[in-house]
């Protein structure tokens, strides 16, 4: 796991500085605290951070071929590399080190840009051929390792962070205010926009390559089943299939020469991986945990058992809500947008604990979407059965009234009222995208200060995009569509906390093998009734805990919004209703203020709301306004 950084020069003529990439790099250092390298070679300059994990003493990074007419900058592993190290020892490459990196430099030699095809693992790089002036950047099928670019007139711009493309000097930071409706409303940008304006994201399973004859050119290298396999296969040979498949991606996921350990929640995707991770190492596996104090936000009963049940080397913290604030502001600028989910906290500080033991962790990332665990996908499946019926039967005139009474009702029964086929819109967008929104586009109109602001932009067109195009009933879309980018915005969240300290996470239910099989796979086989995972708990069935089998989904919960409404209400009201934030013009005061005011009085949870407004501000103090990590001070 690393960081890297580059330019390349458009004009052959030009020269990348040295003293650039050093700038680029030195922001980078959290990412690769064992070492720098940094080359030039005319128009072309690579720099890595390096976190060594394989050939710790020979990995060196950026790393040539033989002849130094290619050369590689990289982050991530590749779980194949040794083997197929002896077929391009036959072709004559003679290797000097031990790295994985070294194995895609000579694949690269052998298949060009098709050298991705043949990786199995994680990873980000780029690649500079001296002889064809050609480069060659390219990201992992799942987007578990980030890469983020920008052209200009003069030069390509890339790095695993996009401070490090900022560090550069020639982009001056831009809000890129488009993305403001798809934020508020899904937590994240999709698609390959970043809240900069000129800064891209290299989207997963892609390639980019320019040289001055080609100019640029995308290429889509890998995609999700086409098709949906329909089999008459009893569960039971199913669940035996996905515990086989998920025993070897854990085997080929602990290949490391330094030590390696797992973040444990409790939950079943963790618990499975250490119920079958620990028969496979030599020495107890250590196992970390992070919780609150809070009872309806702490997990960590559940982790406790699990690291008993597989006799693990167990530690946990518990992050206090002071320290939960205190440490926003710099997690804000690890991550360079303003972070969506409030788990990417308590996930740093659990790295950090982490990193004082182990240089890898192995995290449960992807399970959700793959196997239909979240409740959004039985929720969403029974509002379009159950109201599938119900228009059947009930005339639109009485379906109106029944609407029209939902706002009378008792406050519980009116919130659930609301989110059920009784109010919502009878299609993928009502009963999913704005049932399950942050800011519902209607209260966005009600917020924006542009009235018109929305007009151009639909905040869930990458994601419907990506529905539209996938195999399948209604579950399998949205798990598709899920995959392709909520899941990124996961990954990358699981980078940037893992990587503020300096750890690297792998996700082995990510193992893209493993993701081909399982995702088309029949929905029946995941979710049955009310029951999510079916399969997979049915294929952990003898090795997790009862407990952990049959307990509710409780999804690393963070009771940001009772900080907010009680101790930390300042936070409100200087990020979000304090003069400076109301001066940036986005959002009508009064709404802000109708918002605030009734989630402090308990009116209605608006906890999730406000955590995205207080970030966005922040994230332009920082990113914006250049203040200091330091000056943006959050107490009660």
């Amino acid at each position: 796991m690393c960081g890297i950084a580059g330019i390349v020069k458009l004009d052959s003529h030009d020269a990348a500085e040295k003293a650039r990439l050093r700038q680029m790099c030195g922001v980078l250092r959290h990412r690769g605290p064992d070492g720098e390298g940094i080359i030039a070679d005319g128009p072309a300059g690579f720099g890595n951070r390096r976190l060594a994990i394989v050939d710790v003493a020979g990995g060196h990074l950026p790393m040539a071929n033989e002849d130094e007419t290619v050369w590689i900058a990289y982050n991530g592993e590749v779980y194949n590399h040794a083997a197929l190290r002896p077929g391009l020892e036959q072709r004559g490459h003679r290797y000097r080190t031990r790295s994985d990196a070294e194995t895609i430099l000579h694949l690269y030699e052998e298949d060009g840009e098709r050298c991705v095809e043949r990786l199995q693992g994680m990873f980000a790089f780029a690649i500079w051929d001296r002889v064809r002036r050609r480069l060659l950047l390219a990201r992992d099928r799942l987007g578990i390792k980030p890469l983020y670019y920008a052209i200009t007139d003069d030069e390509v711009l890339f790095a695993s962070e996009i401070k490090a493309i900022l560090a550069a000097g020639s982009i001056r930071p831009a809000f890129n205010e488009a993305v403001i409706p798809e934020f508020l409303a899904t937590r994240f940008v999709a698609g390959d926009e970043t809240f900069f304006r000129g800064i891209r994201k290299l989207l997963p399973g892609r390639t980019l390559s320019w040289s001055a004859e080609d100019g640029f050119r995308e290429r889509r290298y890998w995609r999700l089943p086409a098709e949906i396999h329909e089999t008459s296969a009893p569960p039971q040979e199913v669940a035996r299939e996905v515990r086989a498949g998920l025993e070897a991606a854990v085997r080929s996921h602990l290949m490391s020469d330094v030590p390696l350990g797992l973040f444990l929640s409790g939950g079943l995707d963790s618990s499975g991986l250490a119920a079958l991770m620990a028969p496979m190492a030599s020495e107890p596996i250590r196992t970390f945990a992070v919780g609150f104090a809070e009872q309806e936000a702490n997990e960590l009963q559940y982790a406790r058992l699990v690291a008993r049940a597989v006799g693990a080397e167990h530690r946990e913290v518990v992050v206090s809500p002071a320290e939960f604030f205190s440490a926003l502001p710099g997690l804000v600028w690890h991550e360079d947008e303003p972070i969506a989910f409030t788990s990417s906290v308590p996930l740093y500080f659990v790295s950090r604990l982490a990193r004082e033991h182990v240089k890898v962790v192995l995290t449960g990332e992807g399970s959700d979407e793959l196997f239909l665990g979240y409740p959004w996908y039985r929720v969403t499946s029974w509002n379009d059965r159950l109201g599938r019926a119900y228009r059947a039967v009930a005339p639109r005139p009485l379906r109106d009234r029944i609407r029209g009474a939902i706002p009378s009702l008792p406050p519980r029964l009116g919130r659930y009222a609301r989110r059920s086929f009784l109010a919502l819109e009878p299609s993928l967008r009502g009963l999913f995208y704005e049932n399950f929104a942050v800011f519902p586009v209607a209260l966005q109109r009600e917020l924006q200060a542009d009235p018109g602001f929305l007009d151009g932009r639909d905040p869930y067109a990458e994601e419907m995009r990506c529905y539209t195009e996938a195999p399948g009933g209604m579950l399998e879309r949205m798990s598709h569509a899920d995959l392709q980018t909520y899941l990124t915005e996961l990954l990358m969240k699981q980078d940037q906390m893992s990587m503020a300290a300096s750890v690297e996470s792998r996700v082995p239910f990510l193992d893209h093998k493993f993701v081909e099989y399982v995702a088309a796979m029949p929905s029946r086989y995941k979710l049955r009734g009310w029951r999510t995972k079916a399969v997979l708990r049915a294929a952990l069935r003898d090795i997790v805990p009862g407990e952990i089998l049959t307990r509710r989904k409780m999804g690393f919960p963070v009771p940001v919004g009772r900080w907010l409404r009680g101790p930390f209400w300042p936070i409100v009201e200087e990020f979000v209703l304090g003069p400076r934030a109301l001066r940036r013009g986005f959002f009508q005061p009064a709404a802000l203020r109708r918002l605030a005011e009734e989630h402090r009085a308990g009116i209605r949870e608006h906890g999730d709301r406000l955590w995205l407004l207080v970030n966005l501000e922040i994230w332009q103090r920082l990113f914006l306004d250049g203040e200091a990590v330091a000056a943006i001070g959050l107490s009660a």
